[in-house]
């Protein structure tokens, strides 16, 4: 091989190889935070074929982590972000989170009027403009023993029955419980307890808390506890994906939505400040509110989609969205008390 070819084979090698490069960083590269299920690889691997792109997903598994991400001057830039409509307002007021180009997420007009209706969830909009879409929710409804109740309880007020003392079980979490027990004693807003009010609220926690076996945090510890020890009631703080392992495990349970309405929560998509092609980010909402990548979605993970009516829940049944709380503070520092035995002689 003479070593003018060869000159020449290595230049059309290292040009080949610059054009590749080059290709590479010209590329598009989506950066998302989600929750675990809800971007999955086979599922990034069709958006980025599609629109010929790389997806880079980071996943989180509690909001103070999703926020301390987003807020981090210095740290990893996101373009897209799925966050519950509780916290999403915060994001709102730092500037974090910014208004959507509705046009260019076509596949929300298909969600369910529940859904599609954005007016009518509150926190979504501001000063007229929409900053999150619908993607996944779990309402907290109750979960029963079918050998305990010849009809499905119709208020949550069974949970505080003597009659079934020490088989009832509730999630731990502060925020929850008071607006639980808000929602039980017919509060206009659970999420919003005025002073005048909080003394009642808080003697309805501790009365449930006299009540329950335990409290639970994740829906595989709540599983195990109610196979283990014949419990009648149970407040599913994971809604649909609490009844789908319970089945799965043949307990003979039923799952009501009780006249009080469910508090439920509401996750949706945004895009941040810091999107570097938001068109490309509102494709990626508008690809998961394709009706076979949602149907995945609760495939998978047991979780209700917004395309599709989720089985048992009818169109009838209240869902009462999450919103921020009135002093998340003043209500951990008074659950910490109650857990541990110490009830408040002043609230």
């Amino acid at each position: 091989m003479s070593n003018t070819y060869k000159k020449m084979r290595c230049f059309v090698i290292f040009l080949a190889s610059i054009c590749f490069s080059l290709a590479a960083y010209s590329q598009d590269t989506l950066s998302v935070l989600a929750w675990p299920g809800y971007a999955d690889p086979d599922l990034v691997n069709i958006f980025e074929q599609r629109h010929q792109v790389k997806v880079d997903v980071t996943l989180v598994e509690s909001d103070d982590v999703m926020w301390k991400r987003l807020n981090e001057s210095n740290g990893d830039k996101f373009d897209v972000f799925a966050v519950n409509t509780a916290q999403l307002q915060r994001y709102i007021d730092k500037g974090i989170s910014i208004p959507l180009t509705l046009t260019n997420i076509p596949n929300s007009q298909k969600q369910l009027p529940r859904f599609s209706d954005l007016s009518s969830i509150p926190g979504l909009i501001r000063n007229g403009k929409v900053y999150a879409i619908p993607y996944t929710y779990s309402e907290m409804g109750l979960i029963y023993d079918l050998n305990e109740f010849s009809q499905p309880p119709d208020s949550f007020s069974v949970m505080w029955d003597k009659r079934y003392q020490g088989r009832v079980l509730m999630y731990a979490g502060s925020e929850h419980n008071f607006s639980f027990a808000a929602l039980s004693l017919g509060l206009k807003n659970p999420f919003q307890i005025p002073n005048s009010e909080f003394g009642l609220v808080t003697k309805q926690v501790i009365a449930l808390r006299r009540n329950i076996l335990t409290y639970y945090e994740k829906p595989e510890e709540a599983t195990l506890l109610f196979n283990e020890n014949h419990i009648a009631l149970m407040f599913a703080n994971y809604g649909s994906q609490q009844v789908k392992m319970l089945k799965e495990t043949r307990a003979n349970i039923g799952y009501v939505i009780p006249k009080e309405g469910a508090l439920a929560w509401l996750d949706c998509w945004s895009v941040t400040r810091d999107a570097k092609n938001k068109k490309l980010a509102e494709d990626w909402i508008n690809f998961l509110l394709e009706q076979k990548v949602s149907h995945v979605l609760s495939e998978r993970q047991g979780l209700a989609n917004t395309l599709e009516k989720p089985e048992g829940l009818t169109a009838s049944d209240k869902l009462i969205w999450l919103e921020r709380v009135e002093n998340m503070e003043k209500r951990k520092l008074l659950w910490d008390r109650i857990i541990s035995g110490d009830v408040p002689e002043e609230f």
